[in-house]
């Protein structure tokens, strides 16, 4: 048997759910600096609350990973888990910039922040399951589709996530003014509208794709000559959460070569995401480091939004020509070049004249974050048993939320004892980090490279 060629349309119903995931994610990126500042915390400390995110990818990921794999129920095998994900990923992205109506029981920083950890972990239980459905789904020449059709929605709900303070506010009137210590409305609105985008689109994958059962996915040729393709694979017994440990250390030598990649890669994410706002309000302009509530503030805030739907749109655009690239120069020199790009646009927002350069900046960013969202998971499936496509794209994320960890302990003290509270010397870190990803790119082997040779 082999796994049935989708139509286009089915791999994009497929992926539908990311729509809805990366709008509340992309809300989160570009407001929850800005917020958790409204709420009392100074900029060095920012990467410090911003530490929750990847610690709850560190931990959930895996953990969602064995046990999807596990899983079978009349729901399905990965739906159950991304459905649950959405519901608390929702209620996170509510209550977030609301969190000041509980400033009789706890300071509203606080409780921002530990919405940021509910609104985070849910988008991990919600993510890692829609990895590994592409893998569980496609055929190996429709992979490299699936993860490009994946990053496209990723790109596009990203861009109504970031986009959408900003136009409530210049389209339609509601104000993004704050008084001390409280989010704006426009802000609000938009977590709110988030969350209802999330909850629908997930629903639009849940309710029309199909998933294959276990015994169907032994029985597909495909998966038989991928399997038997990878020196490392064993028979999967019965197995507990403790075996994540021990898969952790036969991990395929691809995944290895793509740590490193991955690492500095999401070094470099972190950085801009933390980073952006206090960066370019300073940098460009023209405000102290303390300065959270002003109007001229909220108004950088609310243009890093468009900065960031900016790349986000050009990463979904992006992701439709990486299939073709991809098959013209090869996996790893696409995603090489694609890094470089945008490792040149992170660094050219030292020498933008104005803000509205900044675009130029990001159009690099947006090439990079496309490549990043396909071709290192492109090239991992190829490397990866089908019976343990769940637990190894979780562990996978390790390789993404360690370099997070890191930033945000380093980056604060950086940004206040080396760059003396200048940010934008952050976001050159990142545009470095991205080069040095480039060019560990080129230690990589692809499997699937060897398979269709």
């Amino acid at each position: 048997m082999e796994k049935r060629r989708l139509s286009f349309w089915q791999i994009w119903n497929m992926s539908f759910g990311f729509l809805g995931i990366q709008m509340g994610f992309a809300l989160q990126n570009a407001n929850a600096s800005r917020i958790l500042q409204i709420f009392g915390a100074d900029v060095h400390e920012l990467s410090w609350f911003w530490i929750i995110a990847p610690l709850m990818g560190l931990i959930v990921q895996p953990i969602i990973g064995h046990y999807s794999d596990k899983t079978w129920s009349r729901f399905g095998r990965r739906k159950p888990y991304f459905l649950v994900g959405a519901i608390l990923a929702s209620i996170g992205l509510i209550l977030m910039p609301r969190a000041d109506m509980f400033i009789a029981f706890l300071p509203a920083l606080w409780v921002g922040a530990g919405m940021l950890m509910i609104m985070d972990a849910s988008f991990n239980i919600a993510m890692e399951p829609f990895r590994a459905l592409v893998g569980d789904n496609l055929r190996t020449d429709q992979r490299t589709l699936g993860f490009s059709v994946q990053t496209a929605l990723i790109g596009f709900g990203a861009v109504v996530g970031s986009w959408l303070p900003y136009v409530l506010t210049h389209w339609f009137g509601i104000s993004n003014q704050t008084t001390e210590g409280s989010v704006p409305l426009n802000l609000i609105l938009s977590f709110v509208i988030g969350a209802a985008i999330l909850i629908g689109s997930i629903l639009v994958t849940v309710l029309t794709t199909k998933e294959y059962s276990p015994e169907e996915l032994e029985s597909f040729i495909d998966d038989q000559v991928h399997a038997e393709t990878i020196s490392n694979d064993e028979e999967v017994k019965e197995s507990s959460l403790l075996d994540i440990f021990e898969d952790f250390k036969k991990m395929p030598d691809t995944m290895r070569q793509l740590s490193w990649v991955q690492f500095f890669s999401w070094f470099g994410l972190f950085g801009m995401w933390v980073f952006a706002t206090p960066a370019i309000a300073q940098h460009l302009y023209g405000l102290p480091h303390t300065d959270s509530s002003s109007a001229a503030y909220q108004d950088a805030g609310d243009w890093i939004g468009i900065l960031f739907g900016v790349y986000n749109l050009v990463s979904a655009l992006y992701a439709f020509a990486l299939p073709y690239i991809a098959k013209q120069i090869g996996r790893k020199k696409t995603h090489a070049i694609s890094l470089i790009i945008g490792g040149i646009g992170l660094l050219s927002v030292y020498i933008m004249p104005d803000k509205n350069w900044l675009i130029v900046s990001m159009i690099g960013v947006g090439i990079a974050w496309a490549s990043i969202l396909a071709m290192p998971y492109a090239i991992l499936a190829g490397s990866i048993s089908p019976k343990k496509m769940g637990v190894y794209m979780g562990i996978f994320n390790f390789f993404i939320v360690i370099p997070q960890i890191i930033n945000a302990l380093i980056g604060g003290p950086l940004v206040k004892y080396a760059y003396n509270n200048q940010a934008i010397f952050a976001l050159m870190l990142s545009g470095a980090s991205f080069i040095i990803a480039a060019a560990l790119v080129y230690k990589v082997k692809d499997v699937d490279d060897v398979i269709q040779s």
